[in-house]
């Protein structure tokens, strides 16, 4: 999927394969050494003043024009168990995001 950054504070757009457009706030990025890659958290937008949010997870790369960066899916099942441990250390108890 491509990226693009807007403006205003942590938002992205991302656009399908179809040219779909959907806005999404970030939630935090982070680098892993041991992969040896960046990883960002995002949830859609409208969703930011729900009860629960779903909570997306991509790596960072950049795209093939060099000029900007796409969000890849994770795929490994240890790289995703990886991921998923880190952003289990920001969520309390009840699965709500602790800063």
């Amino acid at each position: 999927m491509s990226k693009q950054q807007n403006t205003d504070d942590q938002m992205i757009t991302l656009v399908d394969e179809n040219g779909n457009e959907q806005l999404f706030k970030e939630l935090f990025t982070f680098d892993s050494d041991d992969w040896g890659k960046s990883y960002i958290f995002i949830y859609p937008a409208e969703q930011e003043n729900d009860d629960s949010v779903d909570i997306q997870a991509y790596i960072i790369a950049d795209n093939q024009d060099g000029d900007g960066e796409d969000l890849v899916p994770i795929e490994d099942d240890k790289e995703w168990d990886m991921v998923e441990e880190v952003l289990n250390t920001f969520l309390d108890n009840d699965g709500n995001f602790k800063a």
